[in-house]
């Protein structure tokens, strides 16, 4: 079950990126210092066969609680949905074909 939007979202720190594969559904930020005073933020979506670029923030200044929170979080929650929805359809396809 996906976090409530007022609840902060599980981390995992991860130094060596080329080592470690994303498990679906989880969401890899990355961030580096901007051309202004903020940071440019990337975040990637592990996808069952590989990964998607999710969203790009450019130039974020101080707390990037509020931008990148929400999508974070829709995130999760359509990727839950739609985990419950592919397991209902092959069992669905495995109860039909017996």
């Amino acid at each position: 079950m996906p976090p409530h939007p007022a609840q902060p979202i599980h981390t995992v720190w991860i130094t060596d990126l080329k080592s470690e594969r994303l498990r679906p559904g989880s969401i890899l930020l990355s961030w580096e210092p901007s051309l202004g005073n903020g940071m440019d933020v990337t975040a990637h979506l592990g996808l069952a066969s590989t990964k998607v670029l999710l969203a790009n923030w450019p130039d974020l200044q101080g707390d990037w609680t509020p931008v990148v929170h929400p999508t974070l979080h829709e995130v999760i929650g359509l990727h839950a949905a739609l985990s419950v929805a592919t397991d209902a359809l092959h069992l669905a396809n495995h109860l039909a074909a017996n």
